[in-house]
């Protein structure tokens, strides 16, 4: 019987690794195998990289995503760093407002904003008829790469602001105090001081947003933009087919690129000591403003919130609009698109509940069993389930897709003809792989809040292992198991990029599929507007019941 015990974690560990190496690591794998094999004679060549950079529409593409990627973090530095420190070094009313408001962003993906930001800045958008009525000139806020900058910017800057804001808060004030005894202020404060102290939140935000933007295929596909690696990847393998070469070779740039990004964050680091002098030293020192100096603030904040909170409330017009072209605002409203949200596109949204549902469930069973092995476990390698797993954050959506295509394309599933690459099944699978880091870190943090005392306790009145696990460990983690799984169900319920690669069929799409093709036509976009409204919602309460059940396992554990 204790030999039966003592085998359990190593079949957990046996069927979990199995799990990433199968929807994982092999689709991965299958992946960069095939951008460096000969299409003819499957030998190991780097013939296909050379073609790439030999065609013009790829290299302007890779240099065009580049160009995305580094002007996006520029935009967003350019927003997160007032916000951070406005709130973080002055006093003034509102401040947890104004950085609550910031975060509002996150919920809402940036393909389904896009829309919306044409109807605001595109050339025939509110904001350019008003310049053309009133002053005679319009700008280009939306034209080509400027679009997909600009949609991105606004979605992603508050990763910048969150670490940002993080790291101020852990600036020991005594360094500020002397450096200010030493004559220096304002601006010139910031750059020698401030600035440099938080540069590791800075340098990890700033580093996941260019991921984040080069990785993106939503928002250039729904702003007709098709000269970029994640859409060039995505229409070689739709239109061509998953033996195309060059879809590989831009997947496997992705990751590289990916990969080189969180490299390039480490290397910023290394070497460079950011330590304060007392851990977690109050942050900085605030000081009151004067009315000039709160009146500028304000003013900046404010324009600021304007910008990055218009997609919302346009989207929210849309979804409300009859008749919208050429005007300002809306010619009139209606309530009709919500209901065809509930009638016609109702099973959107009910594949939306169970692929979420069933992805969400997954990854907190996987990484529950993850943190559990490597923290109350002697297992040799236990650490590399935790890399592996995390390594998914790194791997685009449009990677993961058409990894699945390539490995299980030729599978077809049992007592049926249909190829396992179009089950609705996979799809489920390919969004617990993608959305399991979050999911992971939420039970590390949970279990590593439990002592180890009342697991040892529990045993040595002869409860087993599993009873534990059942009796003390699962209860004392409910709220962190909860925060992961409505983590995990709500951003797998708004997933485009995997979700487009592997829908063969329009009742097997989620929300998010069913967004993309409302949006594809004018008279479809006030419905697809209200599936955004409700994809919206569905993140926002998810996401606050995760932070409350977080807020109170905390407290209980306290």
């Amino acid at each position: 019987m204790q030999r039966r015990r003592s085998l359990r974690p190593y079949a957990v560990y046996g069927v979990i690794a199995l799990f990433l190496a199968i929807f994982l690591v092999v689709p991965v794998a299958e992946v960069i195998l095939v951008a460096f094999q000969d299409a003819h004679t499957g030998a190991v060549t780097v013939v296909n990289f050379q073609d790439f950079f030999a065609n013009g529409l790829f290299r302007e593409s890779f240099f065009n995503s580049l160009y995305v990627a580094c002007v996006s973090v520029v935009i967003a530095s350019a927003f997160a760093l007032p916000l951070a420190y406005f709130t973080s070094r002055f006093n003034f009313s509102g401040s947890v407002l104004i950085q609550t408001l910031s975060f509002i962003p996150l919920l809402m993906p940036p393909f389904i904003g896009a829309i919306a930001m044409q109807l605001l800045l595109g050339a025939n958008g509110s904001v350019n008829l008003l310049l053309r009525q009133h002053f005679g000139f319009t700008i280009p806020f939306m034209e080509g790469l400027n679009g997909v900058i600009l949609v991105d910017s606004i979605h992603y800057f508050p990763f910048i602001l969150i670490n940002l804001a993080a790291s101020l808060a852990n600036i020991d004030r005594s360094m500020e105090e002397a450096a200010q005894s030493l004559g220096s202020s304002g601006l010139r404060l910031f750059r020698r001081i401030v600035f440099p102290l938080s540069m590791p939140g800075f340098v990890a935000g700033a580093s996941l947003v260019f991921v984040k933007v080069f990785d993106d295929l939503g928002t250039p596909l729904l702003l007709n933009v098709t000269k970029l690696l994640p859409v060039q990847a995505y229409l070689r393998v739709t239109s061509i087919g998953i033996t195309d070469p060059m879809g590989y070779v831009i997947s496997c740039i992705l990751v590289a690129f990916s990969v080189f990004a969180m490299w390039v964050a480490f290397l910023g680091m290394r070497g460079k000591d950011y330590a304060t002098v007392q851990r977690g030293g109050g942050g900085l020192a605030k000081r009151n403003l004067g009315p000039m100096e709160s009146a500028a603030c304000y003013a900046v904040v404010l324009l600021i919130l304007v910008i990055v909170l218009a997609p919302h409330a346009w989207l929210l017009l849309l979804s409300f609009a009859t008749v919208w072209s050429f005007s300002v605002l809306p010619s009139a409203y209606t309530f009709a698109h919500y209901h065809s949200a509930f009638t016609t596109a109702i099973g959107f949204i009910l594949n939306t509940v169970l692929y979420a549902g069933l992805a969400a469930l997954i990854d907190v069973l996987i990484g529950t069993a993850i943190a559990y092995l490597g923290q109350r476990t002697e297992i040799r390698f236990r650490k590399w389930l935790d890399h592996v797993a995390s390594a998914a954050l790194a791997i685009p959506g449009v990677v993961i897709g058409i990894g699945y295509l390539r490995a299980f394309n030729s599978v077809e599933m049992p007592f049926s003809d249909q190829s396992m690459a179009t089950w609705w099944g996979v799809l489920v699978v390919a969004l617990s792989v993608r959305r399991l880091p979050y999911a992971l870190r939420s039970c590390v943090a949970g279990l590593q809040q439990i002592p180890v005392s009342l697991e040892e306790a529990s045993q040595n009145l002869g409860a087993t292992s599993f009873r534990t696990i059942l009796r003390i460990v699962a209860p004392l983690m409910s709220g962190a198991l909860a925060a992961a799984f409505v983590t995990s169900f709500a951003t797998a319920a708004v997933e485009l990029s995997a979700t487009l690669m592997l829908v063969s069929r329009d009742a097997d799409a989620p929300i998010s599929y069913g967004i993309y093709l409302f949006m594809q036509t004018v008279s479809g976009r006030g419905s697809g507007a209200a599936l955004g409204i409700i994809a919206v919602l569905i993140v926002g309460i998810a996401t606050f019941v995760s932070h409350r059940l977080l807020a109170g396992a905390r407290s209980r554990v306290a």
